[in-house]
């Protein structure tokens, strides 16, 4: 019933904006703007509001309705709600989310009239209720229910700062900015509609700090702000200029921050202290969203059934954080990158490259002996992972005896079948082939069954294996066999030519345990689905889409922090130089917004909704057949091709409607 009325409401919705008799002088149609990588204009382009209001001279937000002061409206997760995207007419928000998935929507906020100090349109508190349903389960605010502020990068909407359930926001006059809403419903969580509501207040600027005292945490919250501030200061003396001054500009931006901050917005204000308003005037006045949701009966699996392996870079982690290699701030750091990493259904891996792309890659950075590396290693939710060829450890053991000790350890293991060994990036020449042939060879002297992953675009330059370049890489396999089990292939490579994968599939051998995975990096370009910043929210989540329907069993992806040097926590992220811009970059350390927590960007959100596609369209699969899953696929309008895929939400919600139907007996 929920889906059928979905369809409802979008057939109304688009009705009312083709029918220029109804309300037309309130509706205009916006042009689609473009962004860096060929992406979309940020979100829809169906239609946007008369943004004409009346009001004049001061302006009292606790006596006006704050409909009138601020166009509030919901957008789902693929748009990208850029800072001059125009507002649309309010429509709830209504989420179909099964059991151990992670659903997210937007929520958009402009201001139609100023009203507060100097420099800012206004200040708006945002909160939201418990989700309820009628039996009184509850999906709870800030565990099962988060919020988080689109912050752009290079001015794309992209990082995701977390925010307290309750919490006030500055706006900018003429900007629009957006929240980012997520729904976490826990495994055992029983089914049904839960109802909550969002509630968006336009505020005085000096109404939180004029009525009460700091709060405990808002005290520690801004003691370790200035810490931190110190902290990056005081081993000035003596540095090298460029150090010193990267570290007086990171202070800087901190001290900003704080100073910009709503706790002292009251500073700058113009007017004089007003009183707050009590919570029936915050209630009677808020823009009310409300926030439906249908928890389905089915749960998606606790391990993934696609292992997504993604890399972390160890040097990247060590110069930004200031720790040494090895020490307890080093492991501290590696635990809390590898546990956040597991909530995106992603089996990360750390890595640190040597000469010629050769790749130390390694999932726990304790030795196998350790009780550490049980507790990694047979986590449910780790699809696989990467076993170092050499010692994380420099000084240690000899690599030969390391890697002994490291084989004969898990291989006892039950999750031994989750294990493979990274040992080159994209070998171009046969001096490369053939160190991953000699590698391969020490590590099935200690156990025949390994399996070593190589990701190749290319056979040997200086050893053609066949007359032209695309027959040569398809011979990869064959060269290399028995030294690689898991062939990972570059998209990049097919182009447009999905009837090239059949070609590569033939040379695999998947009775002898051999698999087909793929990877991005750097290429494929704009259309075809990437992570790059600015691309499309549906090419983003694509990427995975395009993996179901080729058939891969597996995917890699080469680096998830891979920023540019800094040797301060909360310096600028600055992406590498030479990469397409968010290339190698999926989250963002949370001390560049004062946050002591890893910020997710909206490019990895995308990636955990399209690996969520995946095992529905898995489970669907398991029912009817996978060609009935890759006609649903096609019929529904959601990807029919690397350059042929939906630009709008709205078939996404459809394929997954239609899998609840026919799945849910």
């Amino acid at each position: 019933r929920n889906f059928i009325e979905i369809n409802k409401n979008f057939k109304k919705h688009h009705v009312r904006m083709e029918n220029s008799g109804e309300n037309h002088q309130d509706y205009v149609v916006l042009p689609v703007e473009g962004v860096a990588g060929g992406g979309t204009g940020y979100g829809w382009n169906d239609g946007s509001l008369d943004c004409s209001n009346p009001l004049r001279g001061i302006i009292d937000p606790s006596k006006i309705p704050s409909a009138d002061l601020v166009h509030v409206w919901s957008m789902p997760s693929t748009a990208n709600i850029g800072q001059q995207e125009m507002p649309r007419p309010l429509e709830h928000i209504t989420l179909l989310v099964a059991r151990n998935e992670r659903e997210s929507a937007q929520i958009a906020i402009r201001p139609k009239v100023s009203w507060g100090g100097p420099g800012i349109a206004g200040v708006v508190q945002v909160q939201c209720t418990d989700l309820c349903s009628t039996s009184g389960d509850r999906l709870v605010i800030g565990k099962s229910l988060t919020l988080r502020r689109v912050v752009p990068i290079l001015g794309v909407p992209d990082a995701l700062v977390p925010l307290d359930p309750v919490t006030q926001i500055n706006l900018l006059p003429g900007e629009t900015s957006a929240l980012w809403i997520s729904v976490d419903v826990p495994i055992g969580q029983p089914p049904g509609q839960y109802e909550g509501e969002i509630f968006v207040t336009a505020i005085k600027t000096d109404t939180e700090s004029s009525t009460q005292p700091f709060s405990k945490g808002e005290k520690h919250q801004i003691y370790k702000d200035i810490r931190n501030c110190l902290e990056v200061v005081e081993p000035i003396y003596g540095a090298p200029l460029e150090e010193v001054a990267e570290r007086v500009n990171s202070a800087t931006s901190s001290l900003r921050k704080i100073l910009l901050s709503s706790t002292f917005i009251e500073c700058s204000a113009e007017n004089g202290q007003g009183d707050l308003m009590d919570e029936d005037t915050l209630t009677n006045l808020s823009v009310r969203l409300k926030l439906n949701v249908t928890v389905w009966e089915f749960s998606l699996p606790m391990t993934p059934s696609l292992p997504a392996v993604f890399g972390i870079s160890e040097t990247v982690i060590e110069d930004r954080y200031g720790v040494e290699h090895g020490s307890d701030g080093w492991y501290d750091a590696l635990d809390q990158h590898f546990k956040w990493f597991l909530q995106y259904r992603i089996s990360p891996f750390f890595c640190r490259w040597g000469d010629g792309m050769r790749v130390l890659a390694y999932s726990c950075p304790w030795t196998a002996e350790h009780p550490k590396a049980d507790e990694y290693y047979s986590d449910p939710r780790l699809a696989a992972y990467a076993v170092p060829f050499a010692p994380v450890i420099t000084g240690t053991d000899a690599t030969t005896d390391s890697l002994r000790k490291e084989v004969e350890t898990l291989k006892t293991k039950s999750h031994w079948k989750k294990a493979y060994f990274y040992l080159w990036d994209e070998p171009l020449n046969l001096e490369q082939y053939n160190s991953i042939r000699n590698m391969s060879n020490v590590i099935r002297n200690y156990a025949p069954d390994a399996r070593v992953l190589t990701t190749y675009y290319s056979g040997p330059s200086d050893a053609p294996l066949a007359p032209n370049n695309f027959e040569a890489f398809v011979k990869v396999p064959k060269f290399l066999r028995p030294h690689t089990q898991i062939y990972c292939t570059s998209e990049w490579v097919l182009g447009n030519r999905e009837d090239l994968v059949k070609d590569i599939v033939a040379e695999i051998q998947p009775e002898n345990g051999e698999e087909w995975w793929t990877y991005v990096c750097m290429g494929p370009s704009d259309p075809h689905p990437n992570w790059h910043l600015g691309m499309r929210g549906t090419q983003h989540r694509a990427v995975m889409w395009r993996v179901w329907k080729e058939g891969g069993t597996g995917f890699l992806y080469w680096g998830s922090n891979c920023y540019e040097k800094a040797t301060v926590a909360s310096a600028e992220i600055r992406f590498r130089r030479g990469l397409p811009p968010g290339d190698g970059v999926l989250f963002y350390p949370g001390e560049v917004f004062s946050t002591n927590q890893l910020v997710a960007s909206v490019r990895l959100e995308r990636i955990l909704s399209g690996l969520q596609d995946i095992e529905y369209l898995k489970l669907y699969a398991s029912r009817y057949g996978r060609e009935e899953g890759l006609s649903l696929l096609e019929k529904t309008g959601v990807y029919l091709g690397p350059e042929r895929y939906t630009l709008d939400h709205t078939p996404v919600d459809l394929m997954r409607g239609e899998i609840f139907c026919a799945c849910r007996s």
